[in-house]
């Protein structure tokens, strides 16, 4: 599923703003066999998200200053997530400057807790369905690119760090450094 959220488009409707990006970078997080997951030691009440349906946005809170926008992917009962780590802005453009307090377009969703700030995603919108096309929604684009895709290991962790998990479009200036 990592790899088949490459080119969609994220979407997010606050107020009268419509946020859209082309999501340009993912990584996939397991259950029980991966220990970089936060499902690997089973459920608990912050991640209880991710054992649920899928097609659901798990965000959670992260060194105490971030938040991050995950996708439930496997069925209920059986625990992953795929982190959208980067977006390509597309639209709602000068309001991500806003929210992002800088000028560069390229700053603006390069990275989890980046995408999430000019996205305005909180906890508040943690197990908003996906699917409902309402105030967060991952959409089909208007006009599907070919696009190469490249896989790496995942950022940030210490353990699990040997899966090739993290998937990006090969040569978009807006996945993470």
């Amino acid at each position: 599923m990592a790899r088949e959220l490459l080119g969609k488009v994220l979407v997010r409707r606050l107020g009268d703003t419509r946020f859209e990006g082309i999501i340009v970078e993912t990584e996939a997080y397991r259950g029980y066999d991966d220990a970089a997951s936060h499902a690997y030691r089973g459920p608990t009440r912050r991640n209880q998200v991710m054992f649920g349906e899928p097609g659901h946005a798990y965000v959670y809170f992260t060194y105490g200053m971030h938040y991050c926008l995950n996708v439930t992917t496997e069925p209920a009962g059986q625990p992953g997530a795929v982190l959208i780590r980067a977006v390509q802005p597309v639209k709602g453009i000068v309001e991500m400057k806003k929210r992002r307090r800088t000028e560069y377009v390229k700053d603006l969703s390069n990275g989890p807790a980046k995408l999430t700030q000019a996205f305005a995603v909180t906890k508040a919108l943690n197990g908003h369905d996906l699917t409902t096309g309402r105030k967060l929604y991952i959409a089909e684009p208007s006009h599907p690119e070919a696009v190469r895709i490249i896989s790496t290991s995942r950022i940030g962790i210490k353990v699990s760090a040997e899966k090739l998990w993290r998937f990006s479009i090969k040569g978009n200036p807006f996945v993470s450094k």
